[in-house]
């Protein structure tokens, strides 16, 4: 038998460590995801990217003015799917049916349906709520349910809302949405209940206590084929092998219609020269490229001195041009972050998969559709979060950037 006090003692020092705070403060979901390129014809990528951008400053400025937007209100060309994809396997119900949801930081909902169909099981039950939204790539309408669903390695969330789609537009191949943006762009999206805000994923696991930070952090390498499982997601905190040095973070911007996402005020330099003052914008994982207003996208164009490339309505460059091409700096929270050459080009290695030539260079940087002042003025789209760590945190109402080991490699 032990001694009373050394019994003590061992009760003391079991109660200190499970007290400490390591496994809670360590305590985060880890989901994989996978990119893909889905161009069906010439200007696809560029088409469908201001698609977007004008379908999420219309929905903001309805949701503002307490309006509701119609299926094709917005939508100034044919409704297909994304150019280019980001997917995780996620799961729905008790035994859980796996379905491949797109990850989109611009909207909120997550609803399954599109391809393949809901599965009831014990754990699935029906609300009085009709639901809808509607996307810059599509829309969907269906019913709301509750269920459980299962992230990552068999982690569960319990009464997890969802919408079941009975009627979808712009999604074949697919079947729904992870929405992680913030809670509020749900508000409106259900029928009858117009004014109420349906937790996110991100907010169930948090209050029900499976992640400590209401945050979710996104990494993702530069791809080298046109389907990579390289990227991930990573809810209730950071990893800290996925970036190098400290993150900055900026606070979510309080100018409209920027403020109705993942926005965040910021300025952007082609080399030494300003292109885009301090203004608004947002970070979408929904969008492929670096979108700049108007006016902003005109100096870069001039001074990068690329032209309009046919097949893929992106910027072109000459090989020499390219030699010339000067870094991009986006400054937000006090830091400046280096867009390098290497990063403003599309993959070379998928030309192809956008309808251009094997050997031509292709710049990320396209117009957004606006000039600067219209209060959202850029998109920091995923051709920008390839090169830098990101964290979306709910909690203290900020976006987060960190380098990684892809800032300045030379994939493309």
């Amino acid at each position: 038998m032990f001694p009373t006090a050394a019994l003590t003692t061992l009760l003391l020092l079991a109660l200190s460590v499970a007290s400490k705070p390591v496994v809670i403060r360590e305590s985060h979901v880890t989901l994989p995801f996978a990119k893909s390129v889905n161009v069906t014809g010439a200007h696809d990528l560029v088409n469908k990217d201001k698609a977007r951008a004008k379908a999420l400053r219309a929905r903001a400025e309805a949701k503002l003015n307490g309006a509701q937007l119609s299926d094709d209100a917005v939508i100034g060309i044919p409704v297909e799917n994304q150019a280019v994809v980001y997917t995780a396997n996620v799961g729905v119900g008790s035994p859980a049916t796996t379905y491949s949801l797109l990850i989109d930081t611009g909207s909120s909902n997550t609803w399954v349906g599109a391809g393949k169909s809901y599965v009831k099981t014990s754990t699935s039950t029906q609300t009085s709520n009709r639901v809808s939204v509607t996307y810059g790539s599509g829309s969907f309408s269906g019913t709301e349910f509750t269920d459980t669903v299962t992230l990552g390695s068999g982690l569960t969330i319990s009464g997890q809302s969802i919408g079941v789609a009975s009627r979808s537009q712009g999604f074949d191949g697919f079947d729904g949405i992870l929405g992680i943006g913030p809670v509020d762009l749900t508000v409106g999206t259900l029928s009858p209940g117009t004014n109420t805000a349906i937790p996110t994923v991100t907010d169930n696991l948090f209050s029900k206590g499976t992640i400590t930070s209401n945050l979710v952090a996104v990494s993702f390498e530069p791809p080298t084929s046109e389907a990579d499982t390289n990227g991930e997601l990573t809810f209730g905190g950071t990893d800290s092998s996925k970036f190098t040095g400290s993150i900055t973070f900026s606070s979510l911007t309080s100018t409209s219609p920027a403020s109705e996402f993942w926005g965040i005020n910021q300025s952007i330099k082609y080399g030494s020269t300003t292109i885009l003052s301090t203004t608004a914008g947002i970070v979408d994982t929904g969008t492929t490229l670096v979108l700049i207003a108007s006016d902003a996208f005109s100096r870069y164009r001039s001074a990068t001195g690329a032209t309009e490339d046919n097949q893929t309505g992106l910027l072109k460059l000459t090989t020499a041009q390219f030699n010339n091409l000067q870094s991009l700096f986006f400054t937000t929270g006090g830091t400046s972050f280096e867009l390098t050459a290497n990063a403003q080009i599309w993959p070379r290695a998928l030309n192809s998969a956008i309808g251009g030539t094997a050997n031509g260079i292709y710049l990320i940087v396209n117009d957004i559709g606006s000039d600067s002042g219209e209060g959202l003025d850029f998109i920091n789209g995923f051709t920008f979060l390839e090169r830098f760590y990101s964290v979306f945190d709910t909690a203290n109402k900020r976006v987060g950037f960190a380098t990684t080991s892809f800032t300045h490699a030379t994939t493309n």
